[in-house]
């Protein structure tokens, strides 16, 4: 039949045609939005998904770095057992004997602190040169401030032999970051004196040329293990298992069993730098001093 010849739908015809037509559309503009909305929702849940996995690995992250240390340890290769790491000329340290330290085996801090305190290890010693032991936090910007001051001056002299120079970093700061970082950082410095003695200077040196806020997070373990590997010193397992941490809670007991209140604390042959006659005489005058009276 030809197109002159075909029948002429009625209206009604017509109008059911168009209506089932538009419900044709309409059903799949629905299924069409039905897919959309549960692709749109199994991109939420893997988004979801994603950011749960991502705050576990921090809290767990936290969790590790900020789990109390054990209170027994060892002591690094190269630190003696109040802490300290000695600098003698150049990149020489002193050598130690291994040693196991027990911060539950010391006294509290006592309640009223002592009008001078002695530090253990610190006296002067006869025949030998001034000898210069100092408490410091990694995180410690009046700390930061005496490097900056007198690092050069301490370097000369302990070159000349006139000096060693003993740090004692402590984790007294902890509180000051949200990831322990004080004992972290010392954890740190630790690994390098017992694996690298002659990087110690420069890496001790590195952590106050990087001091994070007071506050902050603080530089991360794979910072601190980074800083070291740029030095070409490996510390990774140490920084992970917290070799040394015992050992940071050990130094910083013993520290605040002394009466040390604040880093830093500095001693020259066993007297208080700062402190009694001291209180207003500068750094580089009490250390000449000291050197002058050993002839």
């Amino acid at each position: 039949m030809s197109p002159a010849n075909e029948v002429r739908k009625s209206k009604a015809e017509r109008t059911a045609e168009a209506r089932e037509k538009a419900r044709l559309i309409r059903e799949e503009q629905l299924k069409k939005d039905k897919r959309n909305k549960l692709l749109i929702g199994w991109g939420i849940v893997a988004a979801v998904v994603a950011i749960l996995v991502v705050v576990a690995l921090v809290v767990t992250s936290s969790m590790k770095q900020n789990a109390p240390a054990a209170e027994q340890g060892p002591t690094p290769a190269n630190a003696n057992v109040h802490g300290g790491v000695t600098l003698l000329a150049n990149t020489d340290v002193a050598k130690t004997e291994p040693a196991t330290v027990d911060a539950a085996s010391l006294g509290d801090a006592p309640k009223t602190p002592p009008a001078e305190v002695v530090a253990p290890g610190a006296e002067a010693e006869a025949g030998k040169p001034v000898k210069v032991v100092l408490y410091v936090d990694f995180i410690c910007p009046v700390c930061k401030n005496f490097e900056t001051q007198y690092n050069d001056q301490l370097t000369s002299l302990r070159n000349d032999g006139k000096i060693t120079l003993e740090y004692r970093p402590l984790g007294f700061l902890d509180s000051r970051s949200t990831t322990n970082y004080s004992s972290r950082a010392a954890n740190a410095a630790a690994c390098v004196a017992n694996t690298a003695p002659e990087k110690y200077a420069d890496y001790f040196n590195a952590l106050y040329a990087q001091q994070p806020a007071e506050g902050s997070a603080g530089l991360s373990d794979n910072d601190l293990k980074k800083m070291a590997s740029d030095m070409g010193v490996n510390i990774g397992s140490c920084v992970d298992d917290k070799t040394y941490r015992p050992y940071v809670k050990y130094t910083t007991k013993e520290a605040a069993a002394i009466g040390v209140t604040g880093t830093p604390t500095v001693f020259v042959d066993g007297k208080q730098w700062g402190k009694g006659d001291s209180a207003q005489t500068p750094f580089p005058d009490f250390l000449q001093a000291a050197i002058a009276a050993k002839g």
